[in-house]
């Protein structure tokens, strides 16, 4: 299949409706019947403010957070109509990609 690799960028210390951010956009993408999104925690970033944000003891709450999603070209369009009607400002990356499955599922290899 093609579509789109999605790559949301935020930190721990960012809510939407109450919740982090990335946990949202993670229950956002299961509420949509996504394939899935993995949250990818980082030790340090630069953010949009050109500080560096790290993962230290005392700062947890800054560190760095990707949520990463590979979506059909309809299913993009479903997620970023959401994330128009919940006005949520998100930076993110969305990168043309061919994907699918190989193998038989329950097989290790």
């Amino acid at each position: 299949m093609n579509g789109y690799q999605i790559t949301f960028f935020t930190r721990q210390d960012r809510l939407h409706g109450g919740r982090p951010l990335a946990e949202w956009l993670l229950h956002l993408a299961a509420e949509l019947g996504l394939q899935g999104a993995t949250l990818i925690p980082a030790s340090e970033g630069i953010g949009h403010d050109h500080r560096l944000h790290s993962a230290r003891f005392f700062e947890l709450a800054e560190q760095p957070q990707a949520v990463m999603m590979t979506l059909t070209t309809e299913e993009t369009d479903d997620l970023f109509q959401r994330l128009r009607t919940e006005n949520v400002h998100l930076f993110y990356t969305r990168t043309p990609v061919e994907f699918g499955s190989i193998g038989e599922p329950g097989t290790q290899g």
